[in-house]
């Protein structure tokens, strides 16, 4: 065994015993997104409306330190633009910030058409896959078909959409990242062999 396959071995042990001295950790934190996912699923206009406002802030805060940063590097090469880009960041911010029902619409319209457009780019890369008989593309083109619906739905349905699109999907994303890590804490009670 070459000194690369020994210490990938050894990261391997080292992770898996992390693993199971922290499993309940993991595990609660699996229960608090289960929680928090069925809550956004819920409540999904309120949970649309507080995604909207984080993003908001996050555009903001992300514009206001890129201001700073670029003016602290104004001779460097790529000044304007990055002074461009902090300059957006604060502007949407402030946008989704100010109305952040009107900020969910547009974040919705964003959504539904990174849908389409990931359903269709899936759907190809499935037929390409068919074409060199690889195995399981069937799985790609429905995993395509199903995001092109999706994102048909969203859009057909706008602008009433927008109160509870954003809400739902990341309370979906939440109880399947929270299912995923119970999953994970549940595997790692038993000590690594």
């Amino acid at each position: 065994m070459s000194s690369t396959q020994a210490d990938f071995e050894k990261f391997k042990r080292d992770a898996a015993a992390a693993l199971h001295e922290h499993w309940v950790l993991f595990l609660v934190e699996g229960v608090v997104l289960l929680v928090l996912g069925a809550t956004a699923i819920a409540l999904a206009p309120l949970a649309t409306v507080a995604v909207t406002i984080l993003l908001g802030w996050l555009f903001l805060v992300s514009g206001v330190i890129g201001l700073f940063t670029t003016y602290w590097m104004r001779h460097a090469p790529g000044f304007w633009w990055s002074l461009v880009s902090a300059v957006l960041g604060i502007v949407v911010g402030v946008l989704l910030l100010a109305s952040p029902i009107r900020g969910a619409v547009s974040l919705t319209v964003v959504l539904s058409a990174f849908f389409i457009v990931e359903g269709v780019v899936s759907i190809m890369f499935a037929l390409d896959h068919r074409r060199e008989l690889s195995g399981r593309w069937g799985w790609m083109m429905v995993s395509g078909i199903i995001d092109v619906v999706l994102g048909g739905m969203i859009f057909a349905q706008l602008p009433s959409s927008a109160a509870w699109a954003i809400g739902l999907l990341a309370g979906i994303n939440m109880i399947f990242g929270g299912s995923a890590l119970i999953g994970m804490a549940l595997a790692a009670r038993k000590p690594a062999a």
